[in-house]
């Protein structure tokens, strides 16, 4: 099996905190039953992100400010959506580097003056290590501006070693369930524990949810968002809605999965 491949530090462990990071929901006027289930008692969610309009919107909206409350009651983190392929695009050296670099930061801004959020997901996160030295200046920038700030780096696949030392965790899978079930963990990674990554999939079916957990703990990532839905081949977002098998996965990640 690929998934096994690739030597890991330490044996699989069946006690390892394994839970719900959840990309992003659809606005939460056209999705409030996904959002309230986020703040069920019991409910293993390590943190949830809030994106209002492709960042957090000219103003204030009421709609997120009442579902990031009740996040925040739940005692759930809420993070900021910033998208940050731009600074692979251009350097911050330069004039167009600075500009991107400044809307990045002003939407972090924004994120906590108005949701008050506990730190922020870094979309489209580059991957490889020339971009290191800007994406580390604005983690950096961004831990100044909220004390604790909890930092997702969204590269979607393996990146560069040297981002492990720059985010609290590093999406290093965001794709199909065809493609992961296949997929193999780099090398690198045993070098940290599991609560460093995280695994996103799609178009998982209820009758493999279980041998999609047991993936994701072998590669060694505690933060997991596993769902039915599909992107119907890059047209629709799949993380927008909750899995049809909500139930299922809320149980299944709150009690683990024997190897």
């Amino acid at each position: 099996m690929p998934y096994l491949t690739g030597a890991r530090s330490t044996a699989p462990s069946t006690d390892l905190h394994t839970g719900l990071g959840v990309p992003g929901y659809a606005h939460p006027l056209l999705a409030p039953t996904e959002w309230g289930e986020l703040t069920r008692p019991g409910t293993p969610v390590h943190w949830v992100v809030l994106n209002v309009a492709d960042g957090p919107g000219a103003r204030p909206d009421p709609h997120c400010l009442e579902a990031a409350g009740r996040l925040h009651n739940a005692g759930v983190r809420v993070l900021g959506h910033l998208d940050t392929s731009s600074l692979d695009r251009i350097h911050l050296g330069t004039v167009h580097g600075a500009r991107a670099f400044g809307e990045v930061i002003s939407k972090a801004h924004r994120y906590l003056d108005w949701y008050r959020v506990d730190g922020f997901f870094l979309d489209r996160c580059p991957t490889d290590g020339t971009a290191l030295p800007d994406i580390l200046r604005t983690v950096t920038t961004l831990r100044a501006l909220r004390d604790k700030a909890h930092i997702v780096l969204g590269h979607g696949t393996h990146p560069y070693p040297g981002y492990a030392e720059c985010g609290d965790q590093l999406v290093t899978f965001s794709g199909s369930w065809s493609d992961y079930r296949w997929s193999q963990v780099a090398e690198w990674t045993a070098d940290y524990p599991p609560d460093r990554f995280c695994h996103f999939v799609h178009g998982v079916p209820l009758g493999h949810l279980d041998e999609a957990l047991r993936i994701a703990r072998w590669q060694g990532a505690s933060t997991i968002w596993f769902t039915d839905r599909t992107d119907r081949g890059g047209r629709t977002d799949p993380w927008e809605a909750m899995p049809g098998y909500w139930d299922e996965i809320v149980s299944r990640v709150g009690t683990g999965v024997s190897e």
